[in-house]
């Protein structure tokens, strides 16, 4: 509303302002016209009938000797006679008031003139404020011979004009300001009025909770578009009020569910190097071998780091909110991936550290949780490749442990990027989708990150960064 009566103002002020100027400049023309009408109709009778003298270019200055300031006079022009060749015959200026150009006439006027059909050519122009128009016309004597160039001058003083369209305006403009004014306040208190009920029922949407018992609006005053406002947010509280109930009850069957999928899935994971680790053992030990007893050894830690593991799930789960529990020791992690590594048989991993020493304060159990999880994933997506390929990196970069695990594998579709970390997502036949997104949650409790980047038919490459300290 303010807008409108902001542009209608300006709007108006300028078309008045243009239709001034027209109309002045339409009033001067038509002015100037009859002026020239009436000293031409004088200066033929004036040749007709009232001089003696032979009608000719030469004698011009006399047949006008003293009648050209009468006539300047009376139609309050300036009038100049020039012969045919634009000389000076005779002028008025001597007794007008205003100025007049008393050279001959330009020759571009004269040439304008003779190609002009009417024989008349107007010229305007400014100076100083004040408009000046003047017309060039031939002079006939009675047989219609032309005998010389009549001009004919016409001041108009627009000063008092423009003071008239200055007073104009600023009476408009103060009518304006009030209907601005009163505009402003008008649509104050009518947008207050519109704007209270929405802001109420705005208040109460903000303050609309799932699993709380929410108030219902009652309105005495509002139009009925807010009415249908308030019965369609009433009617949501109801609903809501179901729903809710219905999704707590949903809630509490879903996390018994979820609960005893993670717990299948964590006690999956160890079971499978631990599966692997008897098979190599049962394959490769040799009693006669000179190292037996540290192979034995070594077979021995690994067992017993995966039932670690599961021992650590199960006090992790008695107590859900807090699984898996983080801790923080000294580790030297280039040695514990290398021992996550060892459970696999594979001759396609390849670990290729990028540091000899690289110590930090993390949890060595969930460390090989990460590195056993990303491998094993990088194991299912090369299955089918001739010439399968798993890199495993390890460097430091500014106080960080820096982990990737590449292969050259079927690769992520661009739909599935989105979903990798969600839980129970999986592009696997089998397995509860569980592994990517409880690795992701070990890894942020200690304020790290882990990405990817995958293009189909070439490969997939996590990054895993977990600070030092």
């Amino acid at each position: 509303m303010i807008l409108l009566v902001l542009l209608a103002s300006v709007l108006i002020v300028v078309v008045t302002i243009y239709q001034y100027d027209e109309q002045t400049k339409d009033y001067n023309i038509q002015r100037f016209e009859r002026k020239e009408s009436t000293t031409k109709q004088i200066i033929e009778l004036e040749l007709k009938n009232k001089t003696t003298y032979p009608i000719n270019t030469s004698n011009l200055s006399k047949i006008f000797k003293e009648r050209i300031y009468e006539i300047s006079s009376i139609n309050k022009l300036n009038i100049s006679i020039y012969d045919l060749e634009g000389t000076l015959l005779k002028s008025s200026v001597a007794s007008a008031f205003e100025k007049i150009q008393t050279k001959p006439i330009p020759e571009e006027v004269l040439i304008e003139l003779a190609q002009n059909s009417n024989h008349r050519i107007l010229k305007t122009r400014e100076e100083d404020g004040i408009g000046y128009q003047s017309s060039y016309s031939y002079i006939n004597d009675p047989k219609f011979k032309r005998i010389g160039v009549l001009e004919l001058q016409f001041t108009q003083d627009n000063s008092e004009i423009e003071k008239e369209l200055k007073e104009f305006i600023s009476r408009l403009g103060l009518v304006y300001i009030l209907m601005f004014l009163i505009a402003i306040v008008f649509a104050y208190f009518l947008s207050s009025y519109i704007t209270r009920s929405i802001k109420r029922i705005s208040d109460k949407m903000e303050q609309t909770r799932l699993n709380e018992r929410n108030e219902k609006i009652i309105l005495k005053k509002a139009s009925s578009e807010i009415e249908i406002l308030v019965d369609a947010y009433n009617n949501m509280i109801d609903e809501l009020e179901e729903s809710a109930a219905k999704l707590a009850r949903s809630e509490r069957e879903q996390a018994w569910r979820e609960m005893a999928k993670q717990v299948a899935h964590e006690i999956k994971n160890p079971l499978t190097p631990m599966r692997l680790t008897v098979q190599s053992f049962e394959r490769k030990f040799d009693p006669k071998d000179e190292k037996a007893k540290e192979k034995l050894t070594e077979f021995s830690q690994t067992l017993i780091q995966q039932i670690d593991v599961m021992s650590s799930i199960a006090s992790a789960f008695s107590d859900f909110a807090k699984m898996p529990t983080q801790k923080r020791e000294e580790i030297e992690v280039v040695n514990v991936v290398k021992f996550a590594l060892d459970i696999f048989t594979e001759e396609y991993i390849h670990y290729l550290p990028k540091v000899k020493k690289l110590n930090a304060n993390l949890d060595k159990t969930q460390l090989i949780r990460i590195v056993t999880n990303l491998v094993k994933n990088a194991i299912q997506a090369t299955n089918k490749e001739e010439n399968p390929s798993i890199d495993v990196k390890v460097t430091s970069e500014h106080n960080t442990v820096k982990i990737s695990v590449s292969d050259n594998g079927k690769g992520i579709a661009d739909d599935l990027k989105n979903l990798i970390f969600e839980p129970k997502f999986t592009t696997k036949s089998s397995g509860m989708g569980l592994g990517l997104p409880m690795i992701k949650n070990i890894i942020e409790a200690y304020e790290g990150s882990i990405s990817f980047t995958s293009t189909e038919g070439i490969g997939t490459e996590f990054v895993v960064i977990l600070p030092t300290k």
